[in-house]
């Protein structure tokens, strides 16, 4: 038996980076998988389904598809995310647009979604993949950490408000992170910036949520702060 037989989790952002990997753990630990995202997840194992998160009724509608097919999600991860790092003079308003309609509006779309019957399998258990930048500010992170901040808000309400009825809630905060985001920067070139040797790896994030959706009921991680070693922790 492993840890997460029998439950059904749902991973957003699910086709690459820290999203498929978080999806590969869930699923080598038992859990039935529904991968989101924007296009067709390769699934190993799991079921995938192609949605907008910053759409309302296609969240909707892939919500009630993964009803129909696996039943009522245990486990809610939302990953899906769009980073941009860019001097704040060269940031336009359709910039900071596009960084709050995936990174929160999504979010909560895909919690107003689920959250309700989280509560209701009872210890249910909604993550929040948030960054660094959700509590840390660093230069030509304007328009994603603004995202990034105002997640972390909501994920914060969405605990005092559920936690009462017993959704479980973790927040988990990565430090830089080697993904194909970090492609048109090319931070190995750039003195401001870490290089990708020393990066987290998307499966160390994975790690850090499979620790927290299989701890035994009693138990909640309510944040967790992961960084590369050797950097700042603030």
């Amino acid at each position: 038996m492993t840890l997460l037989d029998g439950k059904v989790a749902v991973v957003t952002g699910a086709s690459r980076g820290i999203g498929r990997a978080i999806a590969n753990r869930l699923e080598e630990s038992g859990a039935c998988v529904a991968r989101i995202a924007r296009t067709e997840c390769a699934a190993e194992g799991g079921t995938g389904f192609v949605c907008d998160v910053t759409n309302e009724a296609a969240v909707a509608q892939v919500a009630a598809a993964v009803r129909a097919r696996m039943g009522s999600p245990h486990i809610v991860v939302n990953n899906a995310g769009l980073f941009l790092l860019q001097p704040f003079e060269l940031t336009g308003v359709d910039d900071l647009r596009a960084q709050l309609e995936v990174n929160l509006v999504g979010a909560f779309l895909v919690a107003k979604a689920f959250v309700g019957e989280l509560v209701d399998t009872g210890g249910g258990h909604l993550v929040t993949v948030g960054s660094v930048a959700d509590h840390a500010a660093f230069p030509g992170n304007a328009a994603y950490a603004a995202s990034k901040y105002g997640l972390r808000g909501l994920h914060e309400v969405i605990t005092a408000e559920y936690a009462p009825h017993g959704l479980r809630t973790t927040l988990i905060s990565p430090g830089a992170t080697d993904t194909a985001a970090w492609d048109p920067v090319d931070p190995d070139q750039r003195d401001d910036l870490p290089d990708r040797a020393g990066m987290l790896r998307p499966e160390d994030v994975a790690d850090a949520v499979l620790f927290a959706v299989s701890r035994p009921p009693r138990a909640n991680v309510d944040l967790m702060w992961l960084n590369p070693t050797g950097t700042n922790r603030s």
